[in-house]
C-alpha cells in the first residue's frame, strides 16, 4: 500500500479522497491554490502544500507544480479526483517517469478513451452498440454535410476531446449544421485545445444511463451497477439516482454485461464509467467512457455499501478485486442532488460570497458530501458545486421523501444556491413517477415559469431558522 498520497484537487472531492485515505490509514497531502488556503480539506489534511495562485492553469492544472508537490512532500502516489487533471494522460505518463503512481488507468488508456472518436472504434470492435455516426473526425463542413446525409437528421456535433456540453451542437437541417459546425469547432479548441469534432445521430428525449466499472491490474473487471443521470441542464447533471428507475431486469443485465465487455476491450483498470443513451424501446448506445471517479459515485456506494474511492486506491496499489457478486446487487434506492452556487430564478447566474450559516441535513438515510462551513468564502475561480445531498431508502419513494426532508433541513445563507430549484424538481409529478429523460429540466423550467422565482423569494424570507435559504 502507498505510504503517502497527494490529493491534487479541491472542494468536496478533495475531502472525499482525504476521508478514504484516513479509512485506509494512509497519510494524505492536500495540494491547494492560494485562494483555497483556508478551505476545509486543507484544514483537515495531514499536510498541505500550496501549488500556485488562484487561476487553475497556474495551480490545479499546473503539472510541474503538482509533481513537485508530491516529490517534495514524500508522496508515492497522486489522486487527481475529477475535473482538472483527472483525465490527463500526460500527468499519468510523467508520474510513471518519476516513480509516482497515478491513481487512475494507464496513460495510453486515458488517451484512447479520452478521444471520443477513438473510443467509438474500440467499442465498435468489441460489439458494443453505437449510434450511427462518423468513424473518425469530420475535418471540413463539406464532410459534415455528407456525413449528416448518411446518418440522417437530427445529428449532434461533438468535440472528440470534450465533455460537459462544450464543443457540442445539435443540427436538424443543413442550415443549422452550417451554423453549428464552426461554433462547435471553436468551442472545442477554446475549451480543450483540440478543435476536432465527430458526428452521430441525435436521439430525442432519451435517458442518460451510465455504468460504474472497476478493474484491477490482474485482469479482473466488474460492472458494479448503473445510474440514471438524465436530469441535466446544458449537458450538466443536476440529479442522479441508482438504480435507474423503470429499467427491466433484461435491459439492466444486458447493459451491465455490455459495459463490462467495453471496459475489458479498453484494457481498463481503476474506477471508470461507461455512459449510454437509452431510447424509449429499451435499446442503449455507447456515448463515452470517463476514466476517473464520477461526481455521482456516492449513490452507487449507498446501494452497494462499497467504498469506490478506497477501491480505486487499492487497485492502484496492485491489490486484487475481492468484491463478492452479492455485493453487486443493488440494495434499495439512492438519489443525489448537486447543490451549486447559482441563481436558478435568474438563468442560473453564478453566485459568489461568504457562507453566513451552514448546517448540513441529517437523520436516517441522509449523507452530505460538502466542503462548506460557516464563514467559508466561495472563490469565483472554480466550479460552482457547493455539495451533494445524497439520500438512501429501501424504495425509490422513501429515497425521494428523505431527499425532500434533507433539502428542507439544509441551512445555507450568504450565497444564492439551487436548493429551491431542486425542491421543485422533487415536487414534480413526472419526477415522482420516475418519468425522466434528458429533456426533463428544460420542460420543467418551461412549466414553472415565474413560479421558480416566487419559490426562491419565499424561501429567502426571514424565519425562525433560515431553512433552505
Amino acid at each position: 500500500m502507498f505510504k503517502k498520497i497527494l490529493i491534487a484537487n479541491r472542494g468536496e472531492i478533495a475531502l472525499r479522497i482525504l476521508r478514504a485515505c484516513r479509512d485506509l490509514r494512509i497519510p494524505a497531502v492536500v495540494a491547494y491554490s492560494d485562494v483555497d488556503h483556508d478551505s476545509l480539506p486543507v484544514r483537515l489534511a495531514d499536510e498541505a502544500v500550496c501549488i500556485g495562485p488562484a487561476p487553475a492553469a497556474r495551480s490545479y492544472n499546473n503539472i510541474p507544480a503538482v509533481i513537485s508537490a508530491a516529490l517534495v512532500t514524500g508522496c508515492d502516489a497522486i489522486h487527481p479526483g475529477y475535473g482538472f487533471l483527472a483525465e490527463n494522460a500526460y500527468l499519468a505518463e510523467i508520474c510513471q517517469q518519476v516513480g509516482l503512481t497515478f491513481i487512475g488507468p494507464p496513460p495510453d488508456v486515458i488517451e484512447k478513451m479520452g478521444n471520443k472518436a477513438e473510443a467509438r472504434k474500440v467499442m465498435k470492435a468489441a460489439g458494443v452498440p453505437l449510434l450511427p455516426g462518423t468513424q473518425g473526425i469530420v475535418p471540413t463542413l463539406t464532410h459534415a454535410r455528407q456525413a449528416a446525409r448518411e446518418i440522417g437528421y437530427p445529428v449532434v456535433i461533438k468535440a472528440v476531446a470534450g465533455g460537459g456540453g462544450r464543443g457540442m451542437r445539435v443540427a436538424t437541417n443543413d442550415a443549422e449544421l452550417t451554423r453549428g459546425y464552426p461554433v462547435a469547432q471553436s468551442e472545442a479548441e477554446s475549451a480543450f485545445g483540440n478543435g476536432d469534432v465527430y458526428m452521430e445521430r441525435y436521439l430525442q428525449r432519451p435517458r442518460h444511463v451510465e455504468v460504474q466499472v472497476i478493474g484491477d491490474q490482474h485482469g479482473n473487471v466488474v460492472a458494479i451497477g448503473e445510474r440514471d443521470c438524465s436530469l441535466q441542464r446544458r449537458h450538466q447533471k443536476v440529479v442522479e439516482e441508482a438504480p435507474a428507475p423503470h429499467l427491466s431486469d433484461k435491459v439492466r443485465q444486458n447493459l451491465l454485461k455490455t459495459a463490462e465487455k467495453g471496459a475489458r476491450a479498453a484494457n481498463y483498470w481503476s474506477a471508470g464509467t461507461l455512459e449510454f443513451l437509452l431510447d424509449t424501446d429499451g435499446h442503449f448506445y455507447f456515448m463515452e467512457m470517463n476514466t476517473r471517479i464520477q461526481v455521482e459515485h456516492p449513490i452507487t456506494e449507498e446501494v452497494t455499501s462499497l467504498d469506490l474511492v478506497a477501491w480505486q486506491i487499492r487497485v492502484a496499489a496492485g491489490e486484487r478485486l475481492t468484491i463478492h457478486p452479492e455485493q453487486l446487487k443493488p440494495r434499495g434506492h439512492s438519489i443525489e442532488c448537486r447543490i451549486t452556487a447559482e441563481d436558478a430564478a435568474n438563468e442560473f447566474r453564478p453566485s459568489v460570497g461568504t457562507v453566513e450559516t451552514y448546517v448540513a441535513p441529517g437523520g436516517p438515510g441522509v449523507r452530505m458530501d460538502s466542503h462548506l462551513f460557516s464563514g467559508y468564502s466561495i472563490p469565483p475561480n472554480y466550479d460552482s458545486l457547493l455539495g451533494k445531498v445524497i439520500t438512501w431508502g429501501s424504495t425509490r419513494e422513501q429515497a425521494v421523501a428523505r431527499m425532500e426532508r434533507a433539502l428542507r433541513e439544509t441551512v445555507l445563507t450568504g450565497v444564492t444556491h439551487t436548493i429551491p430549484f431542486h425542491r421543485e424538481i422533487l415536487a414534480d409529478a413526472a419526477f415522482q413517477r420516475g418519468e425522466v429523460h434528458t429533456g426533463f429540466i428544460p420542460e420543467l423550467m418551461s412549466r414553472l415559469g415565474t413560479r421558480l422565482k416566487d419559490a426562491a423569494e419565499e424561501d429567502a424570507m426571514p424565519q425562525r431558522l433560515p431553512i433552505g435559504r
